[in-house]
């Protein structure tokens, strides 16, 4: 298997900066005076221990979380925009009540109509639905109970999810966790692939750093909620920099 890895040519300016970003939670700062440029067009990674605030920092992108700093995007074909008009986010999982028959079609027809699910899935929803689970590879699973999935056709949908509309940012916070390495590769190739064929802007969390060395066109290293090195793969994931990040002595991934 060959893991997709093109060049992106420069594009304009970060579609996202941050400027001493502060998050508390619980009274206690989750990011302290984080500074990060995400860049634009590009498939960049964000490594870092657990409770280093990674998921922190990806949901105050999306306006979950209250901040003090400067958060600046630059979205909208001429960049000038101050918001994007949708950020796609796919979570680490989804808690489904297994009680609750609900198919892949009615979980993507509760987010694209405003009709009760009780009626059932109109056609307009419909014509969105497939095209949508076509691109992500899970267009037979149309009418299997989510429940019912693999850990990877799962991962799919939701990302299907967050396509729609089409997001200038697509945030995945370790959305290969818990599934096989064949579909965790599989996966991190067809965001590779979205990426080319679209240009949306995509961070991703994820410890699979191997992975990561072939995959991302840039890397952010966060420890104690502040940015410890980033850039490109081949000059972060070194030993000295993993280290840093996560424990001393800690060997070099291959990259």
């Amino acid at each position: 298997m060959t893991t997709i890895r093109l060049p992106v040519a420069d594009s304009g300016p970060p579609i996202v900066s941050a400027r001493d970003l502060v998050v508390e939670r619980g009274g206690r700062a989750v990011l302290h005076r984080l500074n990060c440029d995400v860049p634009r067009g590009k498939v960049s990674a964000l490594i870092g221990l657990n409770g280093s605030g990674k998921s922190t920092f990806l949901r105050t992108l999306v306006g979950e979380f209250p901040f003090r700093g400067e958060l600046r995007f630059a979205c909208g074909e001429d960049h000038s925009r101050p918001r994007p008009d949708h950020v796609g986010y796919v979570p680490q999982r989804l808690n489904v009540d297994s009680s609750l028959p609900i198919t892949v079609r009615d979980l993507l027809g509760l987010a694209l109509q405003r009709r009760p699910l009780f009626f059932g899935t109109s056609r307009a929803a419909l014509r969105r639905v497939l095209p949508l689970l076509e691109q992500v590879g899970v267009a037979d699973r149309l009418d299997v109970p989510v429940d019912g999935l693999s850990g990877g056709q799962l991962q799919r949908v939701l990302l299907a999810l967050a396509l729609e509309p089409k997001p200038e940012l697509l945030l995945l916070d370790e959305p290969a966790s818990g599934i096989d390495f064949k579909d965790q590769e599989s996966f991190y190739d067809l965001l590779a692939e979205l990426n080319h064929r679209t240009g949306v802007t995509i961070l991703v969390v994820s410890h699979d750093l191997p992975v990561l060395g072939r995959f991302a066109q840039h890397v952010f290293c966060l420890r104690d909620g502040a940015i410890a090195s980033q850039g490109p793969p081949a000059d972060v994931l070194t030993s000295e920099n993993l280290a840093r990040t996560f424990a001393p002595g800690m060997g070099a991934w291959p990259v």
